[in-house]
């Protein structure tokens, strides 16, 4: 693969947001975009860090647990800081990154520090490998 193909051409541009101090109920309710798996959790002022929520951690944190989506707050299932990714980023590195982190998924944060998509190895693979045909 020579073709250079950045994070942006295989980018989701629409993603869920959520405040830490949602219950998980509240934070599933609010969720509108469900192919992207995760919920992205917005900072509390600028000098904060994103965090993600995967919705494996909610089946091992709430639902395995047998715990009440109603009294866990999305801060015990997060994690933060988010690994991020630039838009501007080759695949090859990111999928490099996501594999050594153990990540599926990650924010896509551009040079103002705002979140502008979301990004998985699905998305890397499946539409980076159309990009080469």
């Amino acid at each position: 693969m020579s073709k250079l193909i950045r994070i942006r051409d295989v980018m989701k541009h629409e993603y869920d947001m959520v405040e830490s101090t949602m219950s998980v109920r509240e934070a599933l309710d609010t969720m509108h975009h469900i192919e992207t798996k995760c919920l992205i959790v917005n900072k509390h002022n600028p000098d904060d860090e994103y965090g993600i929520v995967v919705l494996s951690d909610i089946a091992r944190e709430v639902l395995a647990k047998d715990k009440s989506p109603d009294r866990v707050s999305i801060y015990e299932v997060m994690t933060k800081p988010a690994v991020i990714v630039h838009p501007d980023m080759d695949i090859r590195h990111a999928s490099s990154l996501f594999g050594r982190l153990g990540l599926s998924r990650a924010p896509v944060v551009d040079r103002s520090g705002e979140v502008i998509g979301i990004v998985s190895h699905t998305d890397m693979v499946m539409k980076g490998l159309m990009h080469l045909v």
